[in-house]
């Protein structure tokens, strides 16, 4: 037959068909299942009531999507369709995907800030305390910004007593993230009492560097106070949540965290002026108590006191004076009879130990041998020892000695007298 097709003609007359005919196209659906693949492509469907299609977001694509698919979330979905003709399958090519109703940005916020929330990045009891005084900080901004400008010169209009490290980094675009992560990361290591991380105002698109996680870990994992001041007042970012302090601009953190030079010399005036005031009251009060005491000595004349005891002082001198010349008048009428008697009694002791010692005299000179000698007295020697006369025997031999003459004798006859 002449109208017989086969089905690879089939397929591919369908696939330039409908590849010509479906190309950027808006597709809204719900997503049904979604896969995230380890090559970095996203393989998921969307459907509606009554029927689904295939959806495939390649890697090039997929890195740009702002937030993460998850099934049942209601979406548009812009691509073209793609056929595979050796399956007859078909599916959409997918370019770009956007919440249904919301912008993508919005929704990303939303997802990563209920994520960080499960996590406990914005837990109140993890948040470090501000310190109270400032020696050093570390700004974190980009070193042409007029953020950075607005911040100095806030600095040196409140607190100049301050080391100042500016950390240049990139604060919007693509690789803007990743750039900031790093800045707090060496501005941990500075040794800084406090970090400032932001820049000025802009649109959602060029504040979204500080929607990232990768900031958000940044700040969660740092060791020093950081105060996040990104845009306005209005303008609430991830990283604001997570900071330890959130500032609504950057010239506002700066009046958050420094003190006003002015105020700080005002107070200084005001405690110099109440520490003169407290002195003053302090030294009237001690000149109104020494004048009381100064009334109340002269009430008492001490002067004439003095005197009273001085007088005092000599009456009892004289009174003194009197009863000690007394006391060694009757003192010496005592003592002169001891002393004549002391006198009568020594010359007595004198005059027996006289006695006594003429007598021992008489003594020595009776037994004395060589006094004896001079009567004729001699030492009888038996033996080498000297006895008495009445135990020489007869005819034994002795000897007789004084001092100067020795003789050898013998007992011829004993006769008792």
């Amino acid at each position: 037959m002449s109208n017989t097709m086969t089905v690879s003609s089939l397929n591919t007359k369908i696939k330039s068909l409908l590849e010509t005919t479906f190309m950027h196209i808006l597709v809204e659906g719900e997503i049904s299942s979604v896969t995230y693949h380890n090559s970095g492509h996203v393989y998921f469907s969307i459907k509606d009531k009554e029927s689904s299609i295939k959806c495939v977001m390649f890697r090039s694509n997929a890195s740009r999507l702002k937030f993460q698919l998850e099934r049942g979330q209601h979406v548009v979905v812009n691509g073209s369709i793609s056929v595979y003709t050796p399956r007859g399958e078909y599916q959409l090519m997918t370019v770009s995907v956007e919440p249904f109703g919301q912008g993508a940005l919005a929704l990303a916020y939303e997802q990563l800030k209920k994520k960080l929330e499960l996590k406990g990045y914005f837990d109140p009891s993890r948040k470090k305390p501000q310190p109270k005084h400032i020696r050093k900080l570390a700004l974190v901004t980009a070193s042409k910004s007029a953020a950075l400008q607005d911040m100095l010169k806030i600095i040196d209009k409140r607190w100049r007593l301050l080391d100042i490290v500016v950390i240049d980094t990139l604060v919007q675009g693509e690789r803007s993230a990743p750039q900031i992560a790093e800045a707090l990361a060496y501005a941990d290591t500075l040794g800084c009492d406090t970090i400032v991380v932001g820049r000025g105002g802009g649109s959602k698109e060029d504040l979204w560097a500080f929607n990232e996680e990768v900031v958000a870990d940044a700040i969660y994992n740092l060791n020093t106070f950081v105060v996040s001041a990104v845009g306005h007042e209005v303008d609430v970012q991830i990283s604001d949540f997570v900071a330890d302090l959130r500032a609504p601009t950057p010239s506002a953190a700066m009046e958050m965290i420094l003190p006003d030079q002015n105020e700080v010399l005002y107070t200084l005036d005001e405690m110099q002026e109440r520490y003169v005031r407290t002195m003053k009251q302090i030294v009237g009060n001690k000149e109104q108590s020494l004048k009381a005491l100064t009334d109340e000595f002269q009430r008492q004349s001490v002067s004439r006191k003095i005197a009273m005891v001085e007088k005092e002082f000599l009456n009892l001198e004289d009174e003194f004076k009197r009863v000690v010349a007394y006391k060694l008048s009757q003192f010496e009428a005592r003592v002169s009879p001891l002393s004549t008697q002391l006198k009568d009694n020594m010359d007595y002791a004198f005059q027996v130990k006289a006695q006594s010692l003429n007598a021992i005299e008489q003594k020595i000179k009776l037994y004395d041998p060589k006094l004896k000698q001079k009567e004729g007295w001699a030492e009888v020697v038996l033996d080498g020892k000297r006895v008495e006369l009445k135990k020489i025997k007869k005819d034994e031999c002795f000897m007789l000695m004084d001092t100067n003459v020795k003789l050898e004798v013998k007992c011829i006859n004993k006769e008792k007298i």
